[in-house]
């Protein structure tokens, strides 16, 4: 396993982890808040011992040669988010081949979205934590309130000073966020390398002020999908994660991680590397 740096243009140059022979079936992986590509390392490897190729980027904003200003969101909405990622699968040599996807937080918004629109370009789709959009959506609007409890926190990042506030005390509010969902102390510091520092954390909130999550309707997503997610988690209630299945229109399965958290790739790695390659021989590309 290696970083090395994928370029889509001039200006947008990717860190990424990597690993497998270089022409295996692709499986793309992608991080959400608050972490980086580092959230994959257990899953790189896996795949790579079994034949596959994996890549990891640290996405726009998380990568420092991919940094857009972020006082200009609209550098940070979902659709060049999207644009990214299938740039990254044609500049790492696999053209218009069929591939693996994997998404995490953000980055399973972004997959939920490429399956959407790339349904034929997907082989398979794996989708830790987030719920379908719509299904989340759906959570959201409910009267008892649960679900836009737990997403409470987007709404402060939309504050001017909260990079300031997640960095203050030497990360103090980042670091008690994993450490509460399980995430080891070695990745910790690994996600820190990556976001720990203001222009970072500028950006990968800049994601959430391009007011760009997918507000729907989006789908059936026709590809097919694994959906893991932990019943531990602080921020995808029950409801939301129970009423994906509702827009699937594939082969689906949901697989609850008893007594995990929100960061189930970090949390329990072999367990979540176990069910997404099973989902991946399942569904050859």
């Amino acid at each position: 396993m290696t970083i090395t740096q994928i370029s889509i243009s001039p200006a947008l140059s990717f860190d990424v982890l990597a690993a497998g022979e270089k022409t295996a079936p692709l499986v793309l992986l992608l991080h959400g808040f608050a972490e980086s590509m580092h959230c994959w390392r257990a899953q790189v490897t896996a795949l790579a011992d079994m034949g596959y190729r994996a890549l990891a980027p640290s996405q726009r904003g998380y990568s420092k040669g991919a940094r857009p200003d972020p006082r200009d969101a609209s550098h940070y909405h979902i659709d060049r988010l999207m644009d990214d990622a299938m740039a990254i699968v044609a500049a790492s040599g696999h053209g218009n081949k069929r591939f693996h996807l994997a998404g995490h937080d953000w980055g399973g918004s972004i997959a939920w979205g490429l399956a959407d629109r790339h349904s034929e370009r997907i082989a398979s789709l794996t989708i830790l934590s987030r719920p379908h959009p719509n299904a989340f959506n759906r959570a959201l609007q409910m009267e008892d309130g649960d679900q836009a409890h737990r997403s409470r926190h987007h709404k402060a990042f939309l504050e001017p000073g909260a990079a300031d506030i997640v960095l203050a005390d030497d990360a103090r509010w980042l670091r008690e966020r994993l450490a509460a969902n399980g995430v080891p102390q070695s990745a910790i510091e690994a996600h820190l390398v990556v976001l720990g520092n203001k222009p970072a954390m500028e950006a990968a909130l800049a994601w959430y002020r391009a007011r760009g999550a997918i507000r729907g309707p989006l789908g059936p997503i026709r590809v097919p999908t694994l959906y893991i997610w932990g019943d531990a988690d602080d921020t995808v209630g029950r409801i939301a994660a129970d009423g994906t299945r509702d827009f699937i229109a594939a082969p689906y399965r949901f697989e609850v991680l008893p007594g995990v958290g929100h960061f189930a790739a970090d949390q329990a790695p072999d367990r979540v590397s176990e069910l997404m390659l099973e989902n991946i021989r399942t569904h050859p590309a």
